[in-house]
């Protein structure tokens, strides 16, 4: 399973790092995906990536304040979230998929885990 983390409560404009740890049977994926559910919407997508391809690909909505980085060495996917707006508020997952393009549709993706939560309100 991968499991998301590093939700908090942040201001409008704030900032906050999540990180995924993809371990296990996880490891021989093809791409990571961060999605997000906000209460009473469906799970969407928002930035997905393919390390294998180097190609990544990110929901309109967090284009540009919202990058993904990851640590190899520590089988580590990180989301920075930059200028935080309200509407970013939501339940945040990783997930991993072996399709070797990017995919954006959560049923395309396993190994769920439990989501972190992130709260953007002043």
């Amino acid at each position: 399973q991968l499991q998301a983390c590093g939700g908090g409560l942040a201001q409008p404009g704030g900032s906050l790092r999540l990180s995924c740890v993809v371990s296990g049977t996880t490891v021989n994926y093809n791409g990571v995906g961060w999605f997000r559910e906000a209460p009473g919407k469906d799970r969407e997508a928002v930035a997905c990536i393919s390390p294998r391809y180097g190609s990544l690909k990110y929901a309109d909505s967090v284009k540009g304040r919202f990058s993904i980085s990851r640590d190899n060495a520590k089988n580590t996917m990180y989301l920075h979230m930059n200028n935080l707006k309200p509407e970013d508020t939501a339940v945040y997952y990783c997930a991993a998929t072996v399709a070797i393009v990017i995919v954006t549709t959560p049923k395309l993706y396993g190994n769920w885990g439990k989501g972190t939560l992130v709260t953007v309100s002043s």
